[in-house]
């Protein structure tokens, strides 16, 4: 499991490659989200629109000479695809890139802008996941997984450390959850300098990969996938990411896509940011409710990622 010197390691390791995101507050706004302080770490900012940049540039970074030569291959609901199409672009490296059935096709041609050969597989990502290990390992290819590797959650990591070293006095952190490579990332890194520091995750009615695998004690494989959020659901996350997360999140709530489409408006109305429904969920489950906090909190979520939508 990635450490508090790993996580250091990948800031150092991507300074300069990726973009140290704003944290922005929430107030003023029409209506308080929150009885207390309310910031917004707004990695919709990122370099590809999302913080998968990080993740997949720390990868690539330790990949060496003849594995990048190989070209690299994934598969993706759009944003993890994106961070590795930008990495591929740094390191100079072929990227093929299997995309979902469920994925929109603006991620689709935003991709092949990036340089990466995009292939339509499978009805969601585990589907397209699969055939992309398929592909890697008859044509020798580099496989990046979306969320089941050290790198890459070490990298993710890098956003609780930039949010404590701006605002160490952050008290909440509350995170979407997809396969688990954000929270497990976000989570270690924010706990290894801030133990008391609460981390709570958000995942739709839809797809709750974590919320069910935590509730079971292991990983669970959804019979269906009922959200349009595509980017924040696999049918299932893998042992690494579970433990971490059974180990440093405190919490998953669900929120539906009607919420996440409510959250999205408002964070286009009252901030001008754009954000996708996976990067609306946090605000979502605050919003709603769904997660309770005092006037003495100090809050901070987490808006994943760019789109519009739920605008």
């Amino acid at each position: 499991m990635p450490s508090l010197p790993d996580f250091q390691a990948a800031a150092e390791r991507i300074r300069g490659r990726v973009r140290r995101t704003p944290l922005l507050s929430a107030a003023p706004l029409r209506d308080p989200v929150v009885p207390g302080e309310l910031s917004l770490k707004l990695e919709s900012l990122q370099v590809t629109g999302s913080f998968k940049a990080r993740g997949a540039t720390n990868k690539v970074l330790t990949l060496s000479a003849a594995e990048l030569e190989r070209g690299l291959v994934t598969a993706s609901g759009g944003n993890h695809g994106l961070g590795v199409a930008y990495a591929g672009r740094l390191a100079g490296a072929k990227v093929t890139i299997y995309l979902p059935a469920n994925a929109p096709e603006s991620k689709a041609e935003r991709l092949k802008a990036w340089g990466a050969e995009v292939v339509r597989e499978g009805a969601v990502w585990d589907d397209a996941n699969a055939i992309a290990l398929e592909a890697a390992d008859r044509h020798g290819w580099t496989y990046v997984h979306a969320f089941a590797d050290p790198a890459i959650i070490a990298g993710q990591g890098t956003i609780g450390l930039e949010i404590l070293q701006d605002a160490p006095e952050t008290d909440l952190l509350v995170v979407s959850i997809g396969g688990g490579g954000l929270i497990a990332g976000v989570a270690a890194a924010a706990k290894a300098l801030k133990p008391e520091i609460r981390v709570i995750g958000v995942e739709p009615v839809g797809a709750p990969t974590l919320y069910e695998s935590v509730k079971a004690g292991r990983v669970i494989e959804l019979s269906e996938i009922r959200t349009v959020a595509n980017t924040l659901a696999p049918r299932k996350s893998d042992p690494l990411n579970l433990a971490i997360i059974q180990e440093n999140v405190d919490e998953i709530v669900l929120v539906t896509d009607d919420e996440m489409r409510a959250a999205a408006r408002r964070l286009w109305f009252e901030t001008g940011v754009a954000a996708e429904l996976s990067g609306a969920a946090a605000l979502a489950a605050l919003a709603t409710g769904k997660i309770r906090t005092t006037a003495k909190e100090r809050v901070c979520a987490i808006i994943c990622g760019v789109g519009v939508d739920g605008i």
